[in-house]
């Protein structure tokens, strides 16, 4: 174990944010500025289709966004706190803004590689290293490369994508009644299950916008009452990524590698960006080109890392200000310490409203990624009974995931994270050299 907790270490602090500055490096002049960057041409994307059948692009963004909002910006960010100390909130932030041009040419990519059926469209990094790698590589060396990343992304879609939701959920509803709570959620997962992806675009439409409304409102609460704080929170969430010693005290224990690992892979974990998961949604999209749809796909960090998650930061750290509610540990259950947060700063009634919305944030990832696995699953075969066995895998993780417990969870989540991104960076920057991947607006 040990060893094992030394390489998540490496991994998080050292290998994953430097593969994730020298992609965006590489990748930023070679997909353009002003691609990555453009309100103007973010809202003309979501308003237009290619009248060619398949998903919406704002349903295929809903879809990404229920793959990563909700128990990310809850329990991810209150976990990346109690790891690493106020600092990890500014690395989530820098972690955010480098992540945009290889979300941008990742989501490009899947879109430009996808394929097409009576169904629709369908696509994901899988066969972007399959179709990059071809040429480079003989087909079946190509295919392997393709078919190891969609291995991982069946894993991450039952791990991070399942039994970390179901853990946060139960940890907020039924911390008393875990396997109950545990099987509710199992019987949720398994309708959707029968029902088939096509019916999970229109969940994910219908109950995305519903509940981040609600959480925009909720945190805002909590938030505006103690807008005198925030400058000084602020003040110290920065120093303390720089300098955390100085600015919080040797016996706070944190130091900046901490700071950035946490901050980092947490990010991560928000909003996927690097790791090769969501394109797999936006790859779905009746979208006229593969650049509309990657506007879409940085609109989706913004707004998951640099809004939502920076509003549950605030909400901790107010509430830990005034009330002391964050316990600055990492074996502390994050859920909880959430939901005791919005307690005190927003009254019973909101908090309650608040934990009830953890488990259907956490519902909508868990068939948001059971979306991505069935998809992985279809790259590898064509058999039914692969895709059966993955259907009842995903029925029976959430309960597996309520009563696992937190830390062996999240050390085999930051492995698994870290894993694809190494990979699907590596692949991104060797394709970004080529004006055809690229699509360089020179």
């Amino acid at each position: 174990m040990p060893s094992i907790t030394a390489l998540a270490a490496l991994l998080g602090s050292v290998l994953v944010p430097g593969t994730l500055a020298v992609s965006s490096l590489l990748i930023a002049p070679r997909v353009g500025f002003r691609n990555v960057f453009s309100p103007k041409i973010l809202w003309k994307r979501l308003c237009e289709g290619s009248g060619q059948g398949g998903t919406h692009p704002l349903s295929a963004l809903c879809v990404a966004l229920a793959g990563t909002l909700g128990v990310g910006n809850i329990t991810g960010v209150a976990s990346a706190l109690m790891s690493g100390g106020p600092g990890a909130l500014f690395w989530m932030w820098i972690g955010a803004l480098i992540v945009l041009p290889v979300k941008y040419l990742e989501v490009r990519l899947a879109v430009f590689c996808r394929r097409w059926d009576k169904s629709g469209y369908y696509g994901g990094a899988m066969y972007v290293l399959r179709d990059g790698l071809t040429g480079q590589l003989s087909p079946k060396t190509a295919g392997a490369a393709g078919g190891g990343f969609a291995v991982l992304c069946c894993v991450n879609s039952l791990l991070t994508g399942n039994i970390v939701q179901a853990n946060a959920a139960a940890s907020v509803i039924a911390p008393d009644r875990r396997l109950l709570c545990g099987c509710f959620l199992a019987l949720l997962v398994f309708v959707s299950v029968i029902l088939g992806t096509r019916k999970i675009e229109r969940i994910a439409s219908c109950v995305i916008p519903a509940l981040t409304g609600f959480y925009i409102l909720a945190c805002g609460i909590v938030i505006l009452p103690n807008l005198r704080l925030i400058p000084w929170i602020l003040r110290t969430v920065v120093l303390s990524a720089l300098c955390p010693r100085a600015a919080l005290g040797a016996a706070m224990g944190f130091t900046a590698r901490q700071a950035i690992r946490y901050g980092i892979m947490r990010g991560i974990f928000s909003n996927e960006a690097g790791c090769g998961t969501s394109p797999t949604a936006h790859a779905a999209a009746d979208t006229r080109s593969p650049d509309h749809q990657a506007s879409l796909g940085v609109a989706e960090v913004v707004f998951d890392t640099l809004i939502l998650c920076t509003m549950t930061g605030l909400v901790l750290l107010v509430a830990d200000v005034r009330w002391g509610v964050l316990p600055w540990q990492a074996s502390a259950d994050a859920a909880a310490v959430t939901a005791e947060a919005f307690a005190k700063g927003a009254g019973a009634f909101i908090a309650s409203l608040v934990r009830l919305s953890v488990p259907l944030f956490a519902y909508s990832s868990i068939i948001a990624q059971f979306y991505y696995g069935m998809t992985a699953i279809r790259y590898l075969t064509k058999k039914k009974t692969a895709a059966i066995f993955y259907g009842l895998a995903s029925s029976v993780c959430p309960v597996i995931g309520a009563v696992i417990p937190s830390g062996a969870m999240w050390l085999g989540a930051d492995l698994l994270l870290g894993s694809m991104t190494l990979l699907n960076c590596s692949v991104l920057v060797f394709l970004s050299s080529r004006a055809k991947w690229a699509g360089n607006p020179r």
